[in-house]
């Protein structure tokens, strides 16, 4: 919001000078170059802040990495670039007007055009991994979801190493190339943004209040808010308010939060070729799941399908659903007399500050039989090096969706601490039936046991002994 007030002004300025000197024609003034440099020089070299996000601090600057200018003639090829949706440039605010502008100017340097395809969801995992193994990819960038690549595609010598192209923080997010998607130690898949992956805890602030409750942002506040302060808002939540003996209003939607205690606790039940279920982090995720489910801390389920928790919420009467950001909208849509409100996933105790999931992960990827992957990283690089006029990554989306600035910067305080958990890769891994023994109130020293063998026997069948 600073930096739009700012250019504001700066512009106001330009009109003034440029009306003083005679006119914007004038040769010997130089006012439009000195403004515009004045304007440029607190995005032109940045501090790096968390991986892939960049913001002007006014403190020490480090100078951002460009790839040096390339000349290359593509000869009137059509770049095709493939998802399951249309990644089309829609300039819908400033920030995206100027990646068209770019992408405009390089179709007519380096002699090429562009063509966005979408592909249905449901089939496109399999279309797209079919046309890679018979050689004959349907695109020359291509989206790929983390848990059937790594390593299952890296393996077979399908895609091209990326990350010595993708060093520019500010049209690459580098937790993508250098941790994320990578085998081996190279990087597999590039991305501009992570901001849509922030997951928490979305509440009812209007029942909040009817119950009495202390409100939770005051223990985000003080740094309280912690797998034990979150259990016992959840049971001060169950109540019988008509005193019918029934419970008429409940503290927290979902049953089973396992991924939530994962990512919380910094944790997964995977790391690359072995399963951890014995680690301490992720022990205590697991008893964090253990004891919601043998105090009954949940509303009970009413035998619906994985909609049930967020139908719940909706309902009106529960005050915690732990969910994704890219469902906010449809809730505060279905419930227009409710001031919905959001905190981070609460805190586990091997975890030093607030984390996020994305339990899909994917990214973009440049399959091996495409010629020349440094040139599209290039123009990849230039279409998304701009100038933004917000603050920080996301603004624009976080801005629109949440209502308090409260909300907003909570969602900050997750945003960069992305945790991608990687049991998705292997299909032969027994999750379900994991999860479920669990949270049947089995024990956990039971169900580790009984499984770990299974889990690194499906882990071996896709890495190899």
């Amino acid at each position: 919001m600073r930096v739009r007030k700012l250019l504001v002004l700066l512009l106001g300025l330009v009109l003034l000078l440029a009306a003083c000197s005679g006119g914007s024609g004038n040769p010997s003034s130089g006012t439009q170059e000195t403004v515009e440099s004045e304007t440029n020089s607190g995005t032109e070299n940045e501090t790096s802040k968390e991986p892939g996000e960049t913001e002007n601090s006014g403190g020490e600057e480090e100078e951002v990495y460009r790839t040096p200018e390339m000349d290359f003639d593509l000869g009137g090829k059509t770049i095709k670039v493939v998802s399951w949706w249309d990644m089309t440039n829609q300039e819908r605010n400033p920030d995206e007007i100027a990646k068209k502008k770019n992408l405009d100017a390089l179709m007519e340097k380096h002699n090429f055009k562009i063509e966005y395809i979408a592909i249905d969801f449901g089939e496109y995992q399999e279309k797209v991994t079919a046309s890679l193994l018979a050689g004959e990819p349907i695109g020359d960038i291509v989206r790929l979801g983390k848990n059937y690549t790594i390593p299952a595609l890296v393996k077979q010598d399908l895609l091209w190493p990326i990350d010595e192209y993708t060093k520019n923080v500010r049209a690459f997010d580098q937790l993508a190339s250098n941790q994320i998607f990578t085998y081996e130690g190279r990087g597999y898949g590039f991305s501009e943004t992570r901001g849509n992956t922030v997951q928490g805890i979305f509440y009812n602030r209007t029942l909040m209040n009817q119950l009495g409750l202390k409100p939770l942002q005051d223990y985000v506040n003080e740094d309280q808010w912690n797998w034990d302060t979150f259990i016992q808002v959840a049971k001060d939540s169950n109540k019988d308010t008509n005193n019918d003996g029934k419970l008429d209003t409940w503290g927290l939607a979902n049953s089973s939060l396992i991924e939530h205690a994962l990512y919380s606790n910094n944790t997964g039940l995977t790391k690359e070729n072995k399963q951890t279920l014995e680690d301490p982090a992720t022990l205590e995720a697991l008893n964090f799941v253990s004891r919601l489910a043998t105090e009954k801390i949940a509303r009970p389920t009413e035998g619906g399908d994985w909609r049930e928790p967020s139908q719940f919420f909706r309902q009106g009467n529960t005050l915690m659903y732990a969910g994704a950001l890219y469902e906010l909208g449809g809730i505060k849509t279905d419930m227009p007399d409710f001031d919905i409100g959001f905190v981070p996933f609460p805190k586990g105790p091997n975890a030093t500050t607030y984390h996020t999931l994305e339990g899909a992960y994917q990214a973009l990827a440049i399959p091996k039989s495409v010629e020349n992957p440094e040139q599209l990283l290039y123009i990849w690089e230039k279409i998304n090096d701009i100038d933004s006029i917000y603050e920080y990554p996301d603004q624009a989306d976080y801005e629109t969706v949440f209502s308090t600035e409260d909300d907003l910067n909570n969602a900050r305080l997750a945003a960069p601490n992305l945790i991608v958990l990687e049991h998705g890769s292997f299909p032969k891994l027994p999750y379900w039936e994991f999860v479920g023994e669990l949270n049947e109130g089995i024990s956990v020293s039971t169900v580790v046991e009984k499984y770990k063998s299974t889990f690194q026997a499906a882990i071996d069948e896709v890495y190899g002994k």
